[in-house]
């Protein structure tokens, strides 16, 4: 059994379907987001295509759900793909075609899944592979998400360990890498009135991955997780979501320099708090969505750099939500700085420096190096300074990373003109 730890050296890198087709995501968009990052993105550390929610309903369409919908489930209560949206999965196969389109073109294959065992199966009573349980029996009937009405939670019991097992080990044999798990972070240490705690379905989930004969990233959604859930979080998973769905809204970016702040201790290799995907490029192709339905992201420029400054220097998860083949050269060039993605990979240590009401500074430890993030979170250009004393430097040479240059030697002070919800993002050596 692998440490699960050292599946993540780094941060994962890659692309999420939810952010541009919602629900309704098909084999051909897979592929096509999967063929342009092999070509563009691959060489920067982006490797892992991630087909989101509702992939086993035939009749998804938009971003929103449909309740009480019929889904496409095996004989024993498992979850299949749709064949009329991945018709590569008849016969039985699954998703195996599309992770091994995946993996020929040098990229890993992800997969979302909700906590649970599907009502359908249960309202059915199905057997659960390898159990002398049923599905009626592991099921948890007030243990249901808010907001999709596809499971009931389970039961701490013996054919729900069983079921959990049955799943990965289907999963396994379709060659999946990649876990985004639904409905379990934000509730995962909620007591009830009940002893129900979604706890223990981690732990579940956690030794069916470790037993099931396949490596696989485990990430946990929806947040905010709590803090105090830090020590458990990272014994079970990989990464964690510390919001609900992030979206190309200011309100929503500049409330994560908090979330940072308060995870700035817990960020460690193999243990990733996630600030979620990056709402950038082509968006909502399905449905309106915090926004106009196929834009743009509404992060104006100075916006897009504060995130990707942020995340990057925070070495969250980079999941890119946008449709990738219609990115822009902009877009594509925030992909694809190696300084960036050097610091995203490397750097360790990052905190909060110091914050006023428009001001914002992060630093990290780089290789031989330092790095810092100069953030304006006011409606005005103006200036902000880092006092290269306070992290141990002067008399050292500045790198913008975003402008591709160095600024110059600076002993004592550094001081950038930042436009409003913008960011500069530096790279300091010794001179």
């Amino acid at each position: 059994m692998t440490d699960f730890k050292k599946l993540a050296k780094t941060a994962p890198m890659g692309w999420n379907s939810w952010d541009c087709f919602g629900a309704a995501v098909t084999e051909k968009e897979l592929k096509e987001n999967a063929d342009y990052m092999a070509k563009y993105l691959k060489p920067y550390g982006w490797k892992y295509v991630v087909c989101d929610i509702q992939w086993y309903e035939p009749n998804a369409k938009d971003n929103d759900y449909n309740n009480f919908a019929p889904l496409n489930m095996d004989k024993y209560g498992r979850l299949i793909p749709a064949e009329n949206r991945f018709p590569s999965a008849k016969g039985g196969r699954g998703f195996r075609p599309i992770a091994d389109y995946c993996h020929a073109l040098g990229l890993k294959f992800g997969i979302h899944m909700m906590r649970g065992i599907p009502r359908q199966a249960v309202h059915a009573d199905l057997p659960i592979k390898g159990s002398r349980y049923t599905a009626r029996q592991v099921a948890h009937h007030f243990s249901v998400c808010s907001w999709n009405t596809d499971m009931y939670g389970m039961y701490d019991c013996e054919g729900a360990q069983d079921y959990y097992n049955s799943l990965f080990e289907l999963y396994a044999s379709w060659g999946v890498d990649f876990i985004k798990c639904d409905d379990i972070c934000v509730t995962e240490f909620r007591k009830w009135d009940n002893p129900y705690s979604a706890a223990y379905e981690v732990e579940m989930i956690r030794r069916a991955i470790d037993n099931c004969g396949r490596d696989m990233v485990l990430s946990l959604s929806p947040g905010p997780a709590e803090i105090s859930t830090a020590k458990h979080l990272a014994k079970h998973a990989n990464m964690w979501r510390l919001t609900g769905d992030f979206w190309d809204v200011w309100d929503k970016l500049y409330d994560m320099f908090s979330r940072c702040k308060l995870w700035e201790n817990e960020v460690r290799t193999g243990n990733y708090p996630d600030c979620d995907m990056l709402p950038l490029g082509r968006l909502s192709k399905n449905g309106t969505c915090h926004g106009a339905q196929n834009r743009m992201t509404q992060f104006t420029k100075p916006e897009q750099l504060t995130m990707m400054s942020l995340w990057g220097i925070f070495r969250s998860p980079l999941m890119f939500g946008g449709n990738l083949p219609e990115n822009d050269e902009w877009t594509l060039s925030l992909l694809t700085n190696e300084e960036y993605c050097k610091m995203h990979r490397n750097s360790r240590r990052a905190h909060e420096l110091y914050r006023t009401k428009c001001h914002i500074v992060w630093v990290a430890d780089g290789r031989r190096c330092k790095y810092a993030a100069l953030f304006n979170v006011g409606e005005k250009a103006d200036t902000v300074k880092l006092d290269l004393a306070a992290i141990g430097a002067g008399g050292c040479e500045i790198y913008d990373i975003w402008q591709k240059k160095t600024l110059g030697i600076y002993k004592k002070v550094f001081k950038a003109e930042v436009e409003p919800h913008g960011a500069v993002l530096i790279k300091i050596r010794n001179a």
